[in-house]
Formats: structure tokens, sequence, C-alpha cells
């Protein structure tokens, strides 16, 4: 037989327990809840670094090719700059192949002069012609050729009784000069020319 002070001690040692088991299944909720928004606040942070790492490597990325657009555009300035420099030479001593050529098409003033002299002009006018060549200059004399209005600038012209010879260069009054760059070609200066202009005889 269980005396009274005997199942009031098991009441009370049950009842105890209980209590105990409750307050275990609570402080678990407690601490899956906080490890929760622990978990949720790092996944937060880890995408917006993921996002900021993005951004950067965009960035970065638009830097590089602004850089390589801006160098890509430099070397260009520079090849121009370069271009337009040797033009600018070549158009300082034109001038002076001009005189050349003119001093040596007067056939009568020419034979009349020394000829050790006129040996010495001529290679002075050779070495011209050298330094002309070796920046990719070109001497155009387009003396029977057809009129290109390219190249040509025609200022007059001469009536002649071949049709062949109709819009074809029939005198070379300037020496054109022409620049070789790459497949490219810039005319320097174009020649000036007399055209023929056909007439058919009366």
């Amino acid at each position: 037989m269980v005396n009274e002070h005997d199942k009031k001690d098991d009441d009370f040692e049950v009842t105890n327990d209980t209590d105990h088991g409750h307050d275990e299944e609570v402080e678990l909720t407690d601490i899956e809840e906080s490890s929760g928004g622990k978990l949720k606040a790092m996944r937060q942070k880890l995408m917006a670094a993921e996002e900021a790492k993005r951004d950067s490597l965009e960035e970065l990325q638009r830097t590089k090719a602004d850089f390589l657009n801006a160098r890509k555009r430099l070397e260009e300035e520079r090849i121009l700059d370069r271009t337009r420099a040797k033009k600018q030479f070549i158009e300082d001593i034109l001038p002076l192949c001009d005189s050349f050529t003119m001093a040596m098409s007067n056939t009568e003033a020419w034979e009349k002069a020394d000829k050790a002299w006129r040996t010495g002009v001529e290679g002075i006018y050779g070495q011209l012609q050298r330094i002309l060549e070796s920046y990719g200059i070109t001497t155009v004399n387009p003396l029977g050729e057809a009129f290109d209005p390219y190249r040509h600038d025609a200022i007059g012209t001469k009536v002649v009784t071949d049709k062949k010879q109709q819009d074809t260069v029939v005198a070379v009054l300037q020496y054109g000069y022409e620049l070789k760059n790459g497949d490219k070609t810039d005319i320097i200066r174009p020649a000036r020319v007399t055209t023929g202009s056909y007439e058919e005889k009366s």
C-alpha cells in the first residue's frame, strides 16, 4: 500500500520532469530561430558580396575596354601625325623639285651650260629624288596617259587631230607627287596638265 507521502513525492517528480522537458523544447526552438536568423543574415551578406564582385568585375572590364580604345586612338593619332608631318615636309621641298625640273627642261639653255656643271646639277637632283623615294614619294609624269581628274589638274586644252588623243594628257606643265601609304595612295599634289581636244581636219 502506497502512503500519501510517497504518492505526493512521485507526483512531484513526474510534474518536475515534464516541466523540464518543455523548457528544453522552448530553448531548442529559440536556438533554431536564432541560428536561422544568423544564417539568413549570412546568406544576404554572401549575396551582397557576390553582387559587389560582379559589379567590380564589370567595372574592371569596362575600364580595360576604355583603356584599349584610348590606346588605339592614340596610336592612330600618332600615325596621322607622322603622315601629316611627312606630307608637310614633302610639300616644303616640292618647289625645289620644280626648280630643278624647269631648269633641265629648258633644252636650249641646258645644252649651253657647261657639261661638268650639268652633271653636278643632275647629281644633286638625283639625290633629291632618292630622298623622296625613301619617304615613299612617287613622281607622276602622266604624259600620254588618259586624263584622270583624281590625279591630274587640267589647266587647259590643246587641239589635236588624232582622235585617240581626245582627253589624253598632251603636255605636263608640273609633275605630280603621290605618297604610298601601305595599300593606300595619297595625292600630295596632282600633276598640272594640258589635255587633247580632238577636232576633225577640215
